[in-house]
């Protein structure tokens, strides 16, 4: 479209392509405001952003050069700036990547056959955008690993004495099939942001997977998470005793009492150990289902906990979901229409882990596992999200977890058969929860939109939308369904033309249905005197014969 053909009046213009603006941008479209949205950065979604592994590597240059930029030139006489934010490199720190693998390619030995199978809880560790090394190859004829002893990574196969380690060239030179989320977050499936992409329809747009199940690290080992009914009595990590302990009380949180309000602002913990749960059920409750602190006020667990359960069975036996290509891809579902791609058959498992705090003062690290399923990865390796509330730098909270469940140059007491990490980024992001619209002294008519929380949903950034748009349009209606495309009249050339055809068309129909109740009305007159006719012969062939006895 040529530059003269673009409209020059704007109803909402919309700066940046994170989630929250996205989503107020179709909100607004979809009620017929006419919207310009426009971003200064080359890729869409700020923050949020999906990358490839060349993009990435484009990003972090970006971030290492800090230049700040004059826009002094660009005003016009009685036109003034407001800085709604400091550039995206204020809110990015302590920026450090480690590469661990070799520039060239080099052969490895394989897995011994009578070693343990490498396990993807070990492997859930790599570092923010970490990428862990696996066997190239499958075994689809392998017995489905135990619910009390997860296998994330597939064995090597026995066959093969050797292998190829991934190299860093490899990974640069097939870059573009990755993609990198820099924040790693899960979809709830009866969470706020599911709940607008079936009401949007905007849901069309995007294909998603099941995380397949949670996990947690505990006395040096992972442990899957029973969740539903059948993980509860299926596990082999429960007795007897605790399988009917911790369903009694799953039954007892979907509606608050009496007894929970008692605990409020007591920590839920302490609520835990007065329910008389065991150790075992204290921690799944806790740091996996309730993804809570030891200080967490237990109104807080408990409502986390409801959450958890209100979202389990929507869509799998987990109550998450993953959009395949990555977290950038919602934003530009919400920002363009976009071709939908077939759906992929589920392979290799998607994971979240939690690690509780590995000593005093260190915090609970939230990991996320992608297999090349979820394409965000190339077969043979593994993405890993680690993600926990900055105490120090990133490296500073993040490399204890990664040395003590990886096989890195520090982590010393690695088996060869601990999953090596390949290549690794540590940064810090500005928490976006806490810049609210209220810190900024603006014109009426501007708003805000911070970036991506802390939090493992969405719910955040669809609040702020929403309550965005409320602010705009109170009277309408937010994000609703699209309107069928055949009700809708598209507004051209010869709209005119077309406008006086339809009329012509609607009189000529008028004229129709006259004739048409003509004709009907002379066919029933025509009916009626036929049935009258042959009544009044009889009557006078009656009056005129003489009776046979006669």
């Amino acid at each position: 479209m040529a530059a003269e053909d673009l409209p020059s009046e704007f109803d909402v213009v919309i700066l940046g392509t994170g989630l929250a603006e996205s989503v107020v941008a179709a909100a607004c479209s979809r009620v017929g405001q006419r919207v310009l949205h426009v971003d200064r950065r080359s890729y869409y979604a700020a923050n949020w952003a999906s990358f490839t592994f060349n993009g990435l590597l484009t990003w972090i240059q970006q971030h290492q050069v800090k230049e700040a930029q004059d826009w002094s030139s660009l005003l016009e006489e009685g036109e003034e700036l407001i800085y709604l934010s400091s550039s995206d490199s204020a809110s990015i720190s302590n920026l450090q990547v480690f590469c661990y693998t070799s520039e060239e390619d080099e052969e490895e030995e394989a897995q011994r056959p009578d070693a343990p199978n490498t396990t993807e809880e070990e492997s859930e560790a790599a570092d923010e955008d970490a990428v862990k090394e696996t066997s190239e190859t499958e075994s689809s004829e392998g017995e489905e690993p135990e619910a009390d002893q997860p296998h994330l990574s597939p064995a090597a196969s026995q066959s093969e004495p050797t292998r190829k380690k991934i190299s860093y060239a490899q990974l640069v030179k097939e870059g573009r099939r990755f993609n990198i989320d820099l924040v790693s977050k899960l979809m709830y499936s009866r969470g706020s942001l599911v709940d607008l992409l079936i009401k949007s329809n905007v849901s069309r747009y995007a294909e998603f997977k099941n995380v397949t199940r949670i996990l947690t690290y505990r006395h040096g080992n992972v442990e899957q998470v029973p969740c539903s009914r059948a993980d509860v009595f299926a596990s082999r990590q429960l007795s007897v005793v605790e399988k009917r302990k911790l369903m009694r009380f799953l039954t007892s949180c979907v509606e608050e009492t009496e007894e929970h309000q008692a605990y409020n602002g007591r920590p839920y913990l302490e609520f835990l150990c007065d329910q008389q749960l065991s150790d075992n059920l204290q921690h799944f409750l806790l740091h996996s289902i309730a993804m809570a602190t030891e200080d967490t006020p237990t109104e807080e667990g408990l409502a986390s906990t409801r959450h958890f359960l209100r979202c389990l069975g929507r869509y799998g036996n987990t109550p998450f979901l993953f959009p395949v290509y990555g977290l950038g891809e919602i934003p530009q579902c919400f920002s363009q229409v976009e071709l939908l791609s077939p759906p992929l058959p589920v392979s290799l498992q998607v994971s979240m882990v939690t690690v509780p705090p590995i000593a005093a003062g260190r915090p609970a690290v939230r990991m996320v596992e992608l297999s090349p399923s979820t394409m965000t990865c190339i077969p043979g390796t593994y993405l890993v999200h680690l993600t926990c509330q900055s105490v120090g730098s990133a490296y500073e909270d993040l490399s204890p977890v990664v040395t003590r469940m990886f096989r890195t140059p520090e982590s010393h007491d690695r088996g060869k058969n601990c999953p090596s990490v390949l290549w690794c980024l540590y940064f810090n992001m500005a928490d976006g929860s806490g810049a609210e619209p209220e810190d900024h002294d603006l014109p009426s008519n501007v708003f805000v939109c911070s970036g991506p929380d802390a939090g493992l949903g969405h719910d955040h950034a669809i609040r702020q939308a929403e309550s965005i748009f409320q602010k705009i349009l109170p009277e309408e209606d937010f994000c609703p369904p699209a309107p069928n495309p055949e009700d809708i009249i598209y507004d051209g050339d010869n709209g005119s033309s077309s406008t006086a055809g339809g009329e012509e068309e609607a009189q000529e129909e008028a004229q129709e249905e006259a004739q048409e109740e003509a004709q009907e009305e002379a066919r029933e007159e025509a009916q009626e005197e036929a049935r009258e006719e042959p009544q009044e012969e009889k009557e006078v062939l009656e009056e005129a014969s003489p009776p046979a006895e006669e």
